[in-house]
C-alpha cells in the first residue's frame, strides 16, 4: 500500500529538508511513496489531495508539528508521523539541507513505510 507524504515544507533547513527528502522518494522509492505534498497548500487544495490517501506519513522538520497540527485541523489523523529533528537532525536556521541529511531522513521514511 503506498503513502502520502504530507511535508512541513517550512522555511528553516528542517522545513526545506522535509520538502526534498519528500521529492527524493517519490522518485526513488519504488512505488512506495505515491505523493509528496507540502502542509503549506492552500487547505482545500491538502484536503482534497489526502482524503483519498491509502496511508498518511506527516513529515515534520521539528517538535513545532506544523504538518501534523494543518492535518488535525482537517480532522485527519496520519498513519504514521516523523520529525527530521528526532531523526538527529539539527534545526539550524536558514541553513540549506546536507545531502546527507536528505539521504538520512528519506531513510527514516522508507523505515517506518516498511514496519
Amino acid at each position: 500500500m503506498a503513502v502520502t507524504v504530507i511535508a512541513c515544507s517550512g522555511i528553516s533547513n528542517t522545513g526545506k529538508l522535509t520538502a526534498q527528502a519528500g521529492a527524493m522518494l517519490l522518485h526513488c522509492s519504488c512505488g512506495a511513496v505515491e505523493a509528496c505534498i507540502a502542509a503549506t497548500r492552500p487547505t482545500a487544495s491538502l484536503e482534497a489531495a489526502v482524503r483519498h490517501a491509502d496511508r498518511i506519513l506527516v513529515l515534520d522538520g521539528c517538535a513545532d508539528c506544523c504538518g501534523k497540527k494543518k492535518l488535525r485541523a482537517l480532522r485527519i489523523e496520519p498513519h504514521l508521523h516523523l520529525i527530521a529533528t528526532d531523526c538527529g537532525i539539527a534545526k539550524n536556521g536558514m541553513s540549506e539541507p546536507r545531502f546527507d541529511e536528505i539521504e538520512r531522513l528519506a531513510a527514516a521514511v522508507l523505515e517506518a513505510i516498511r514496519r
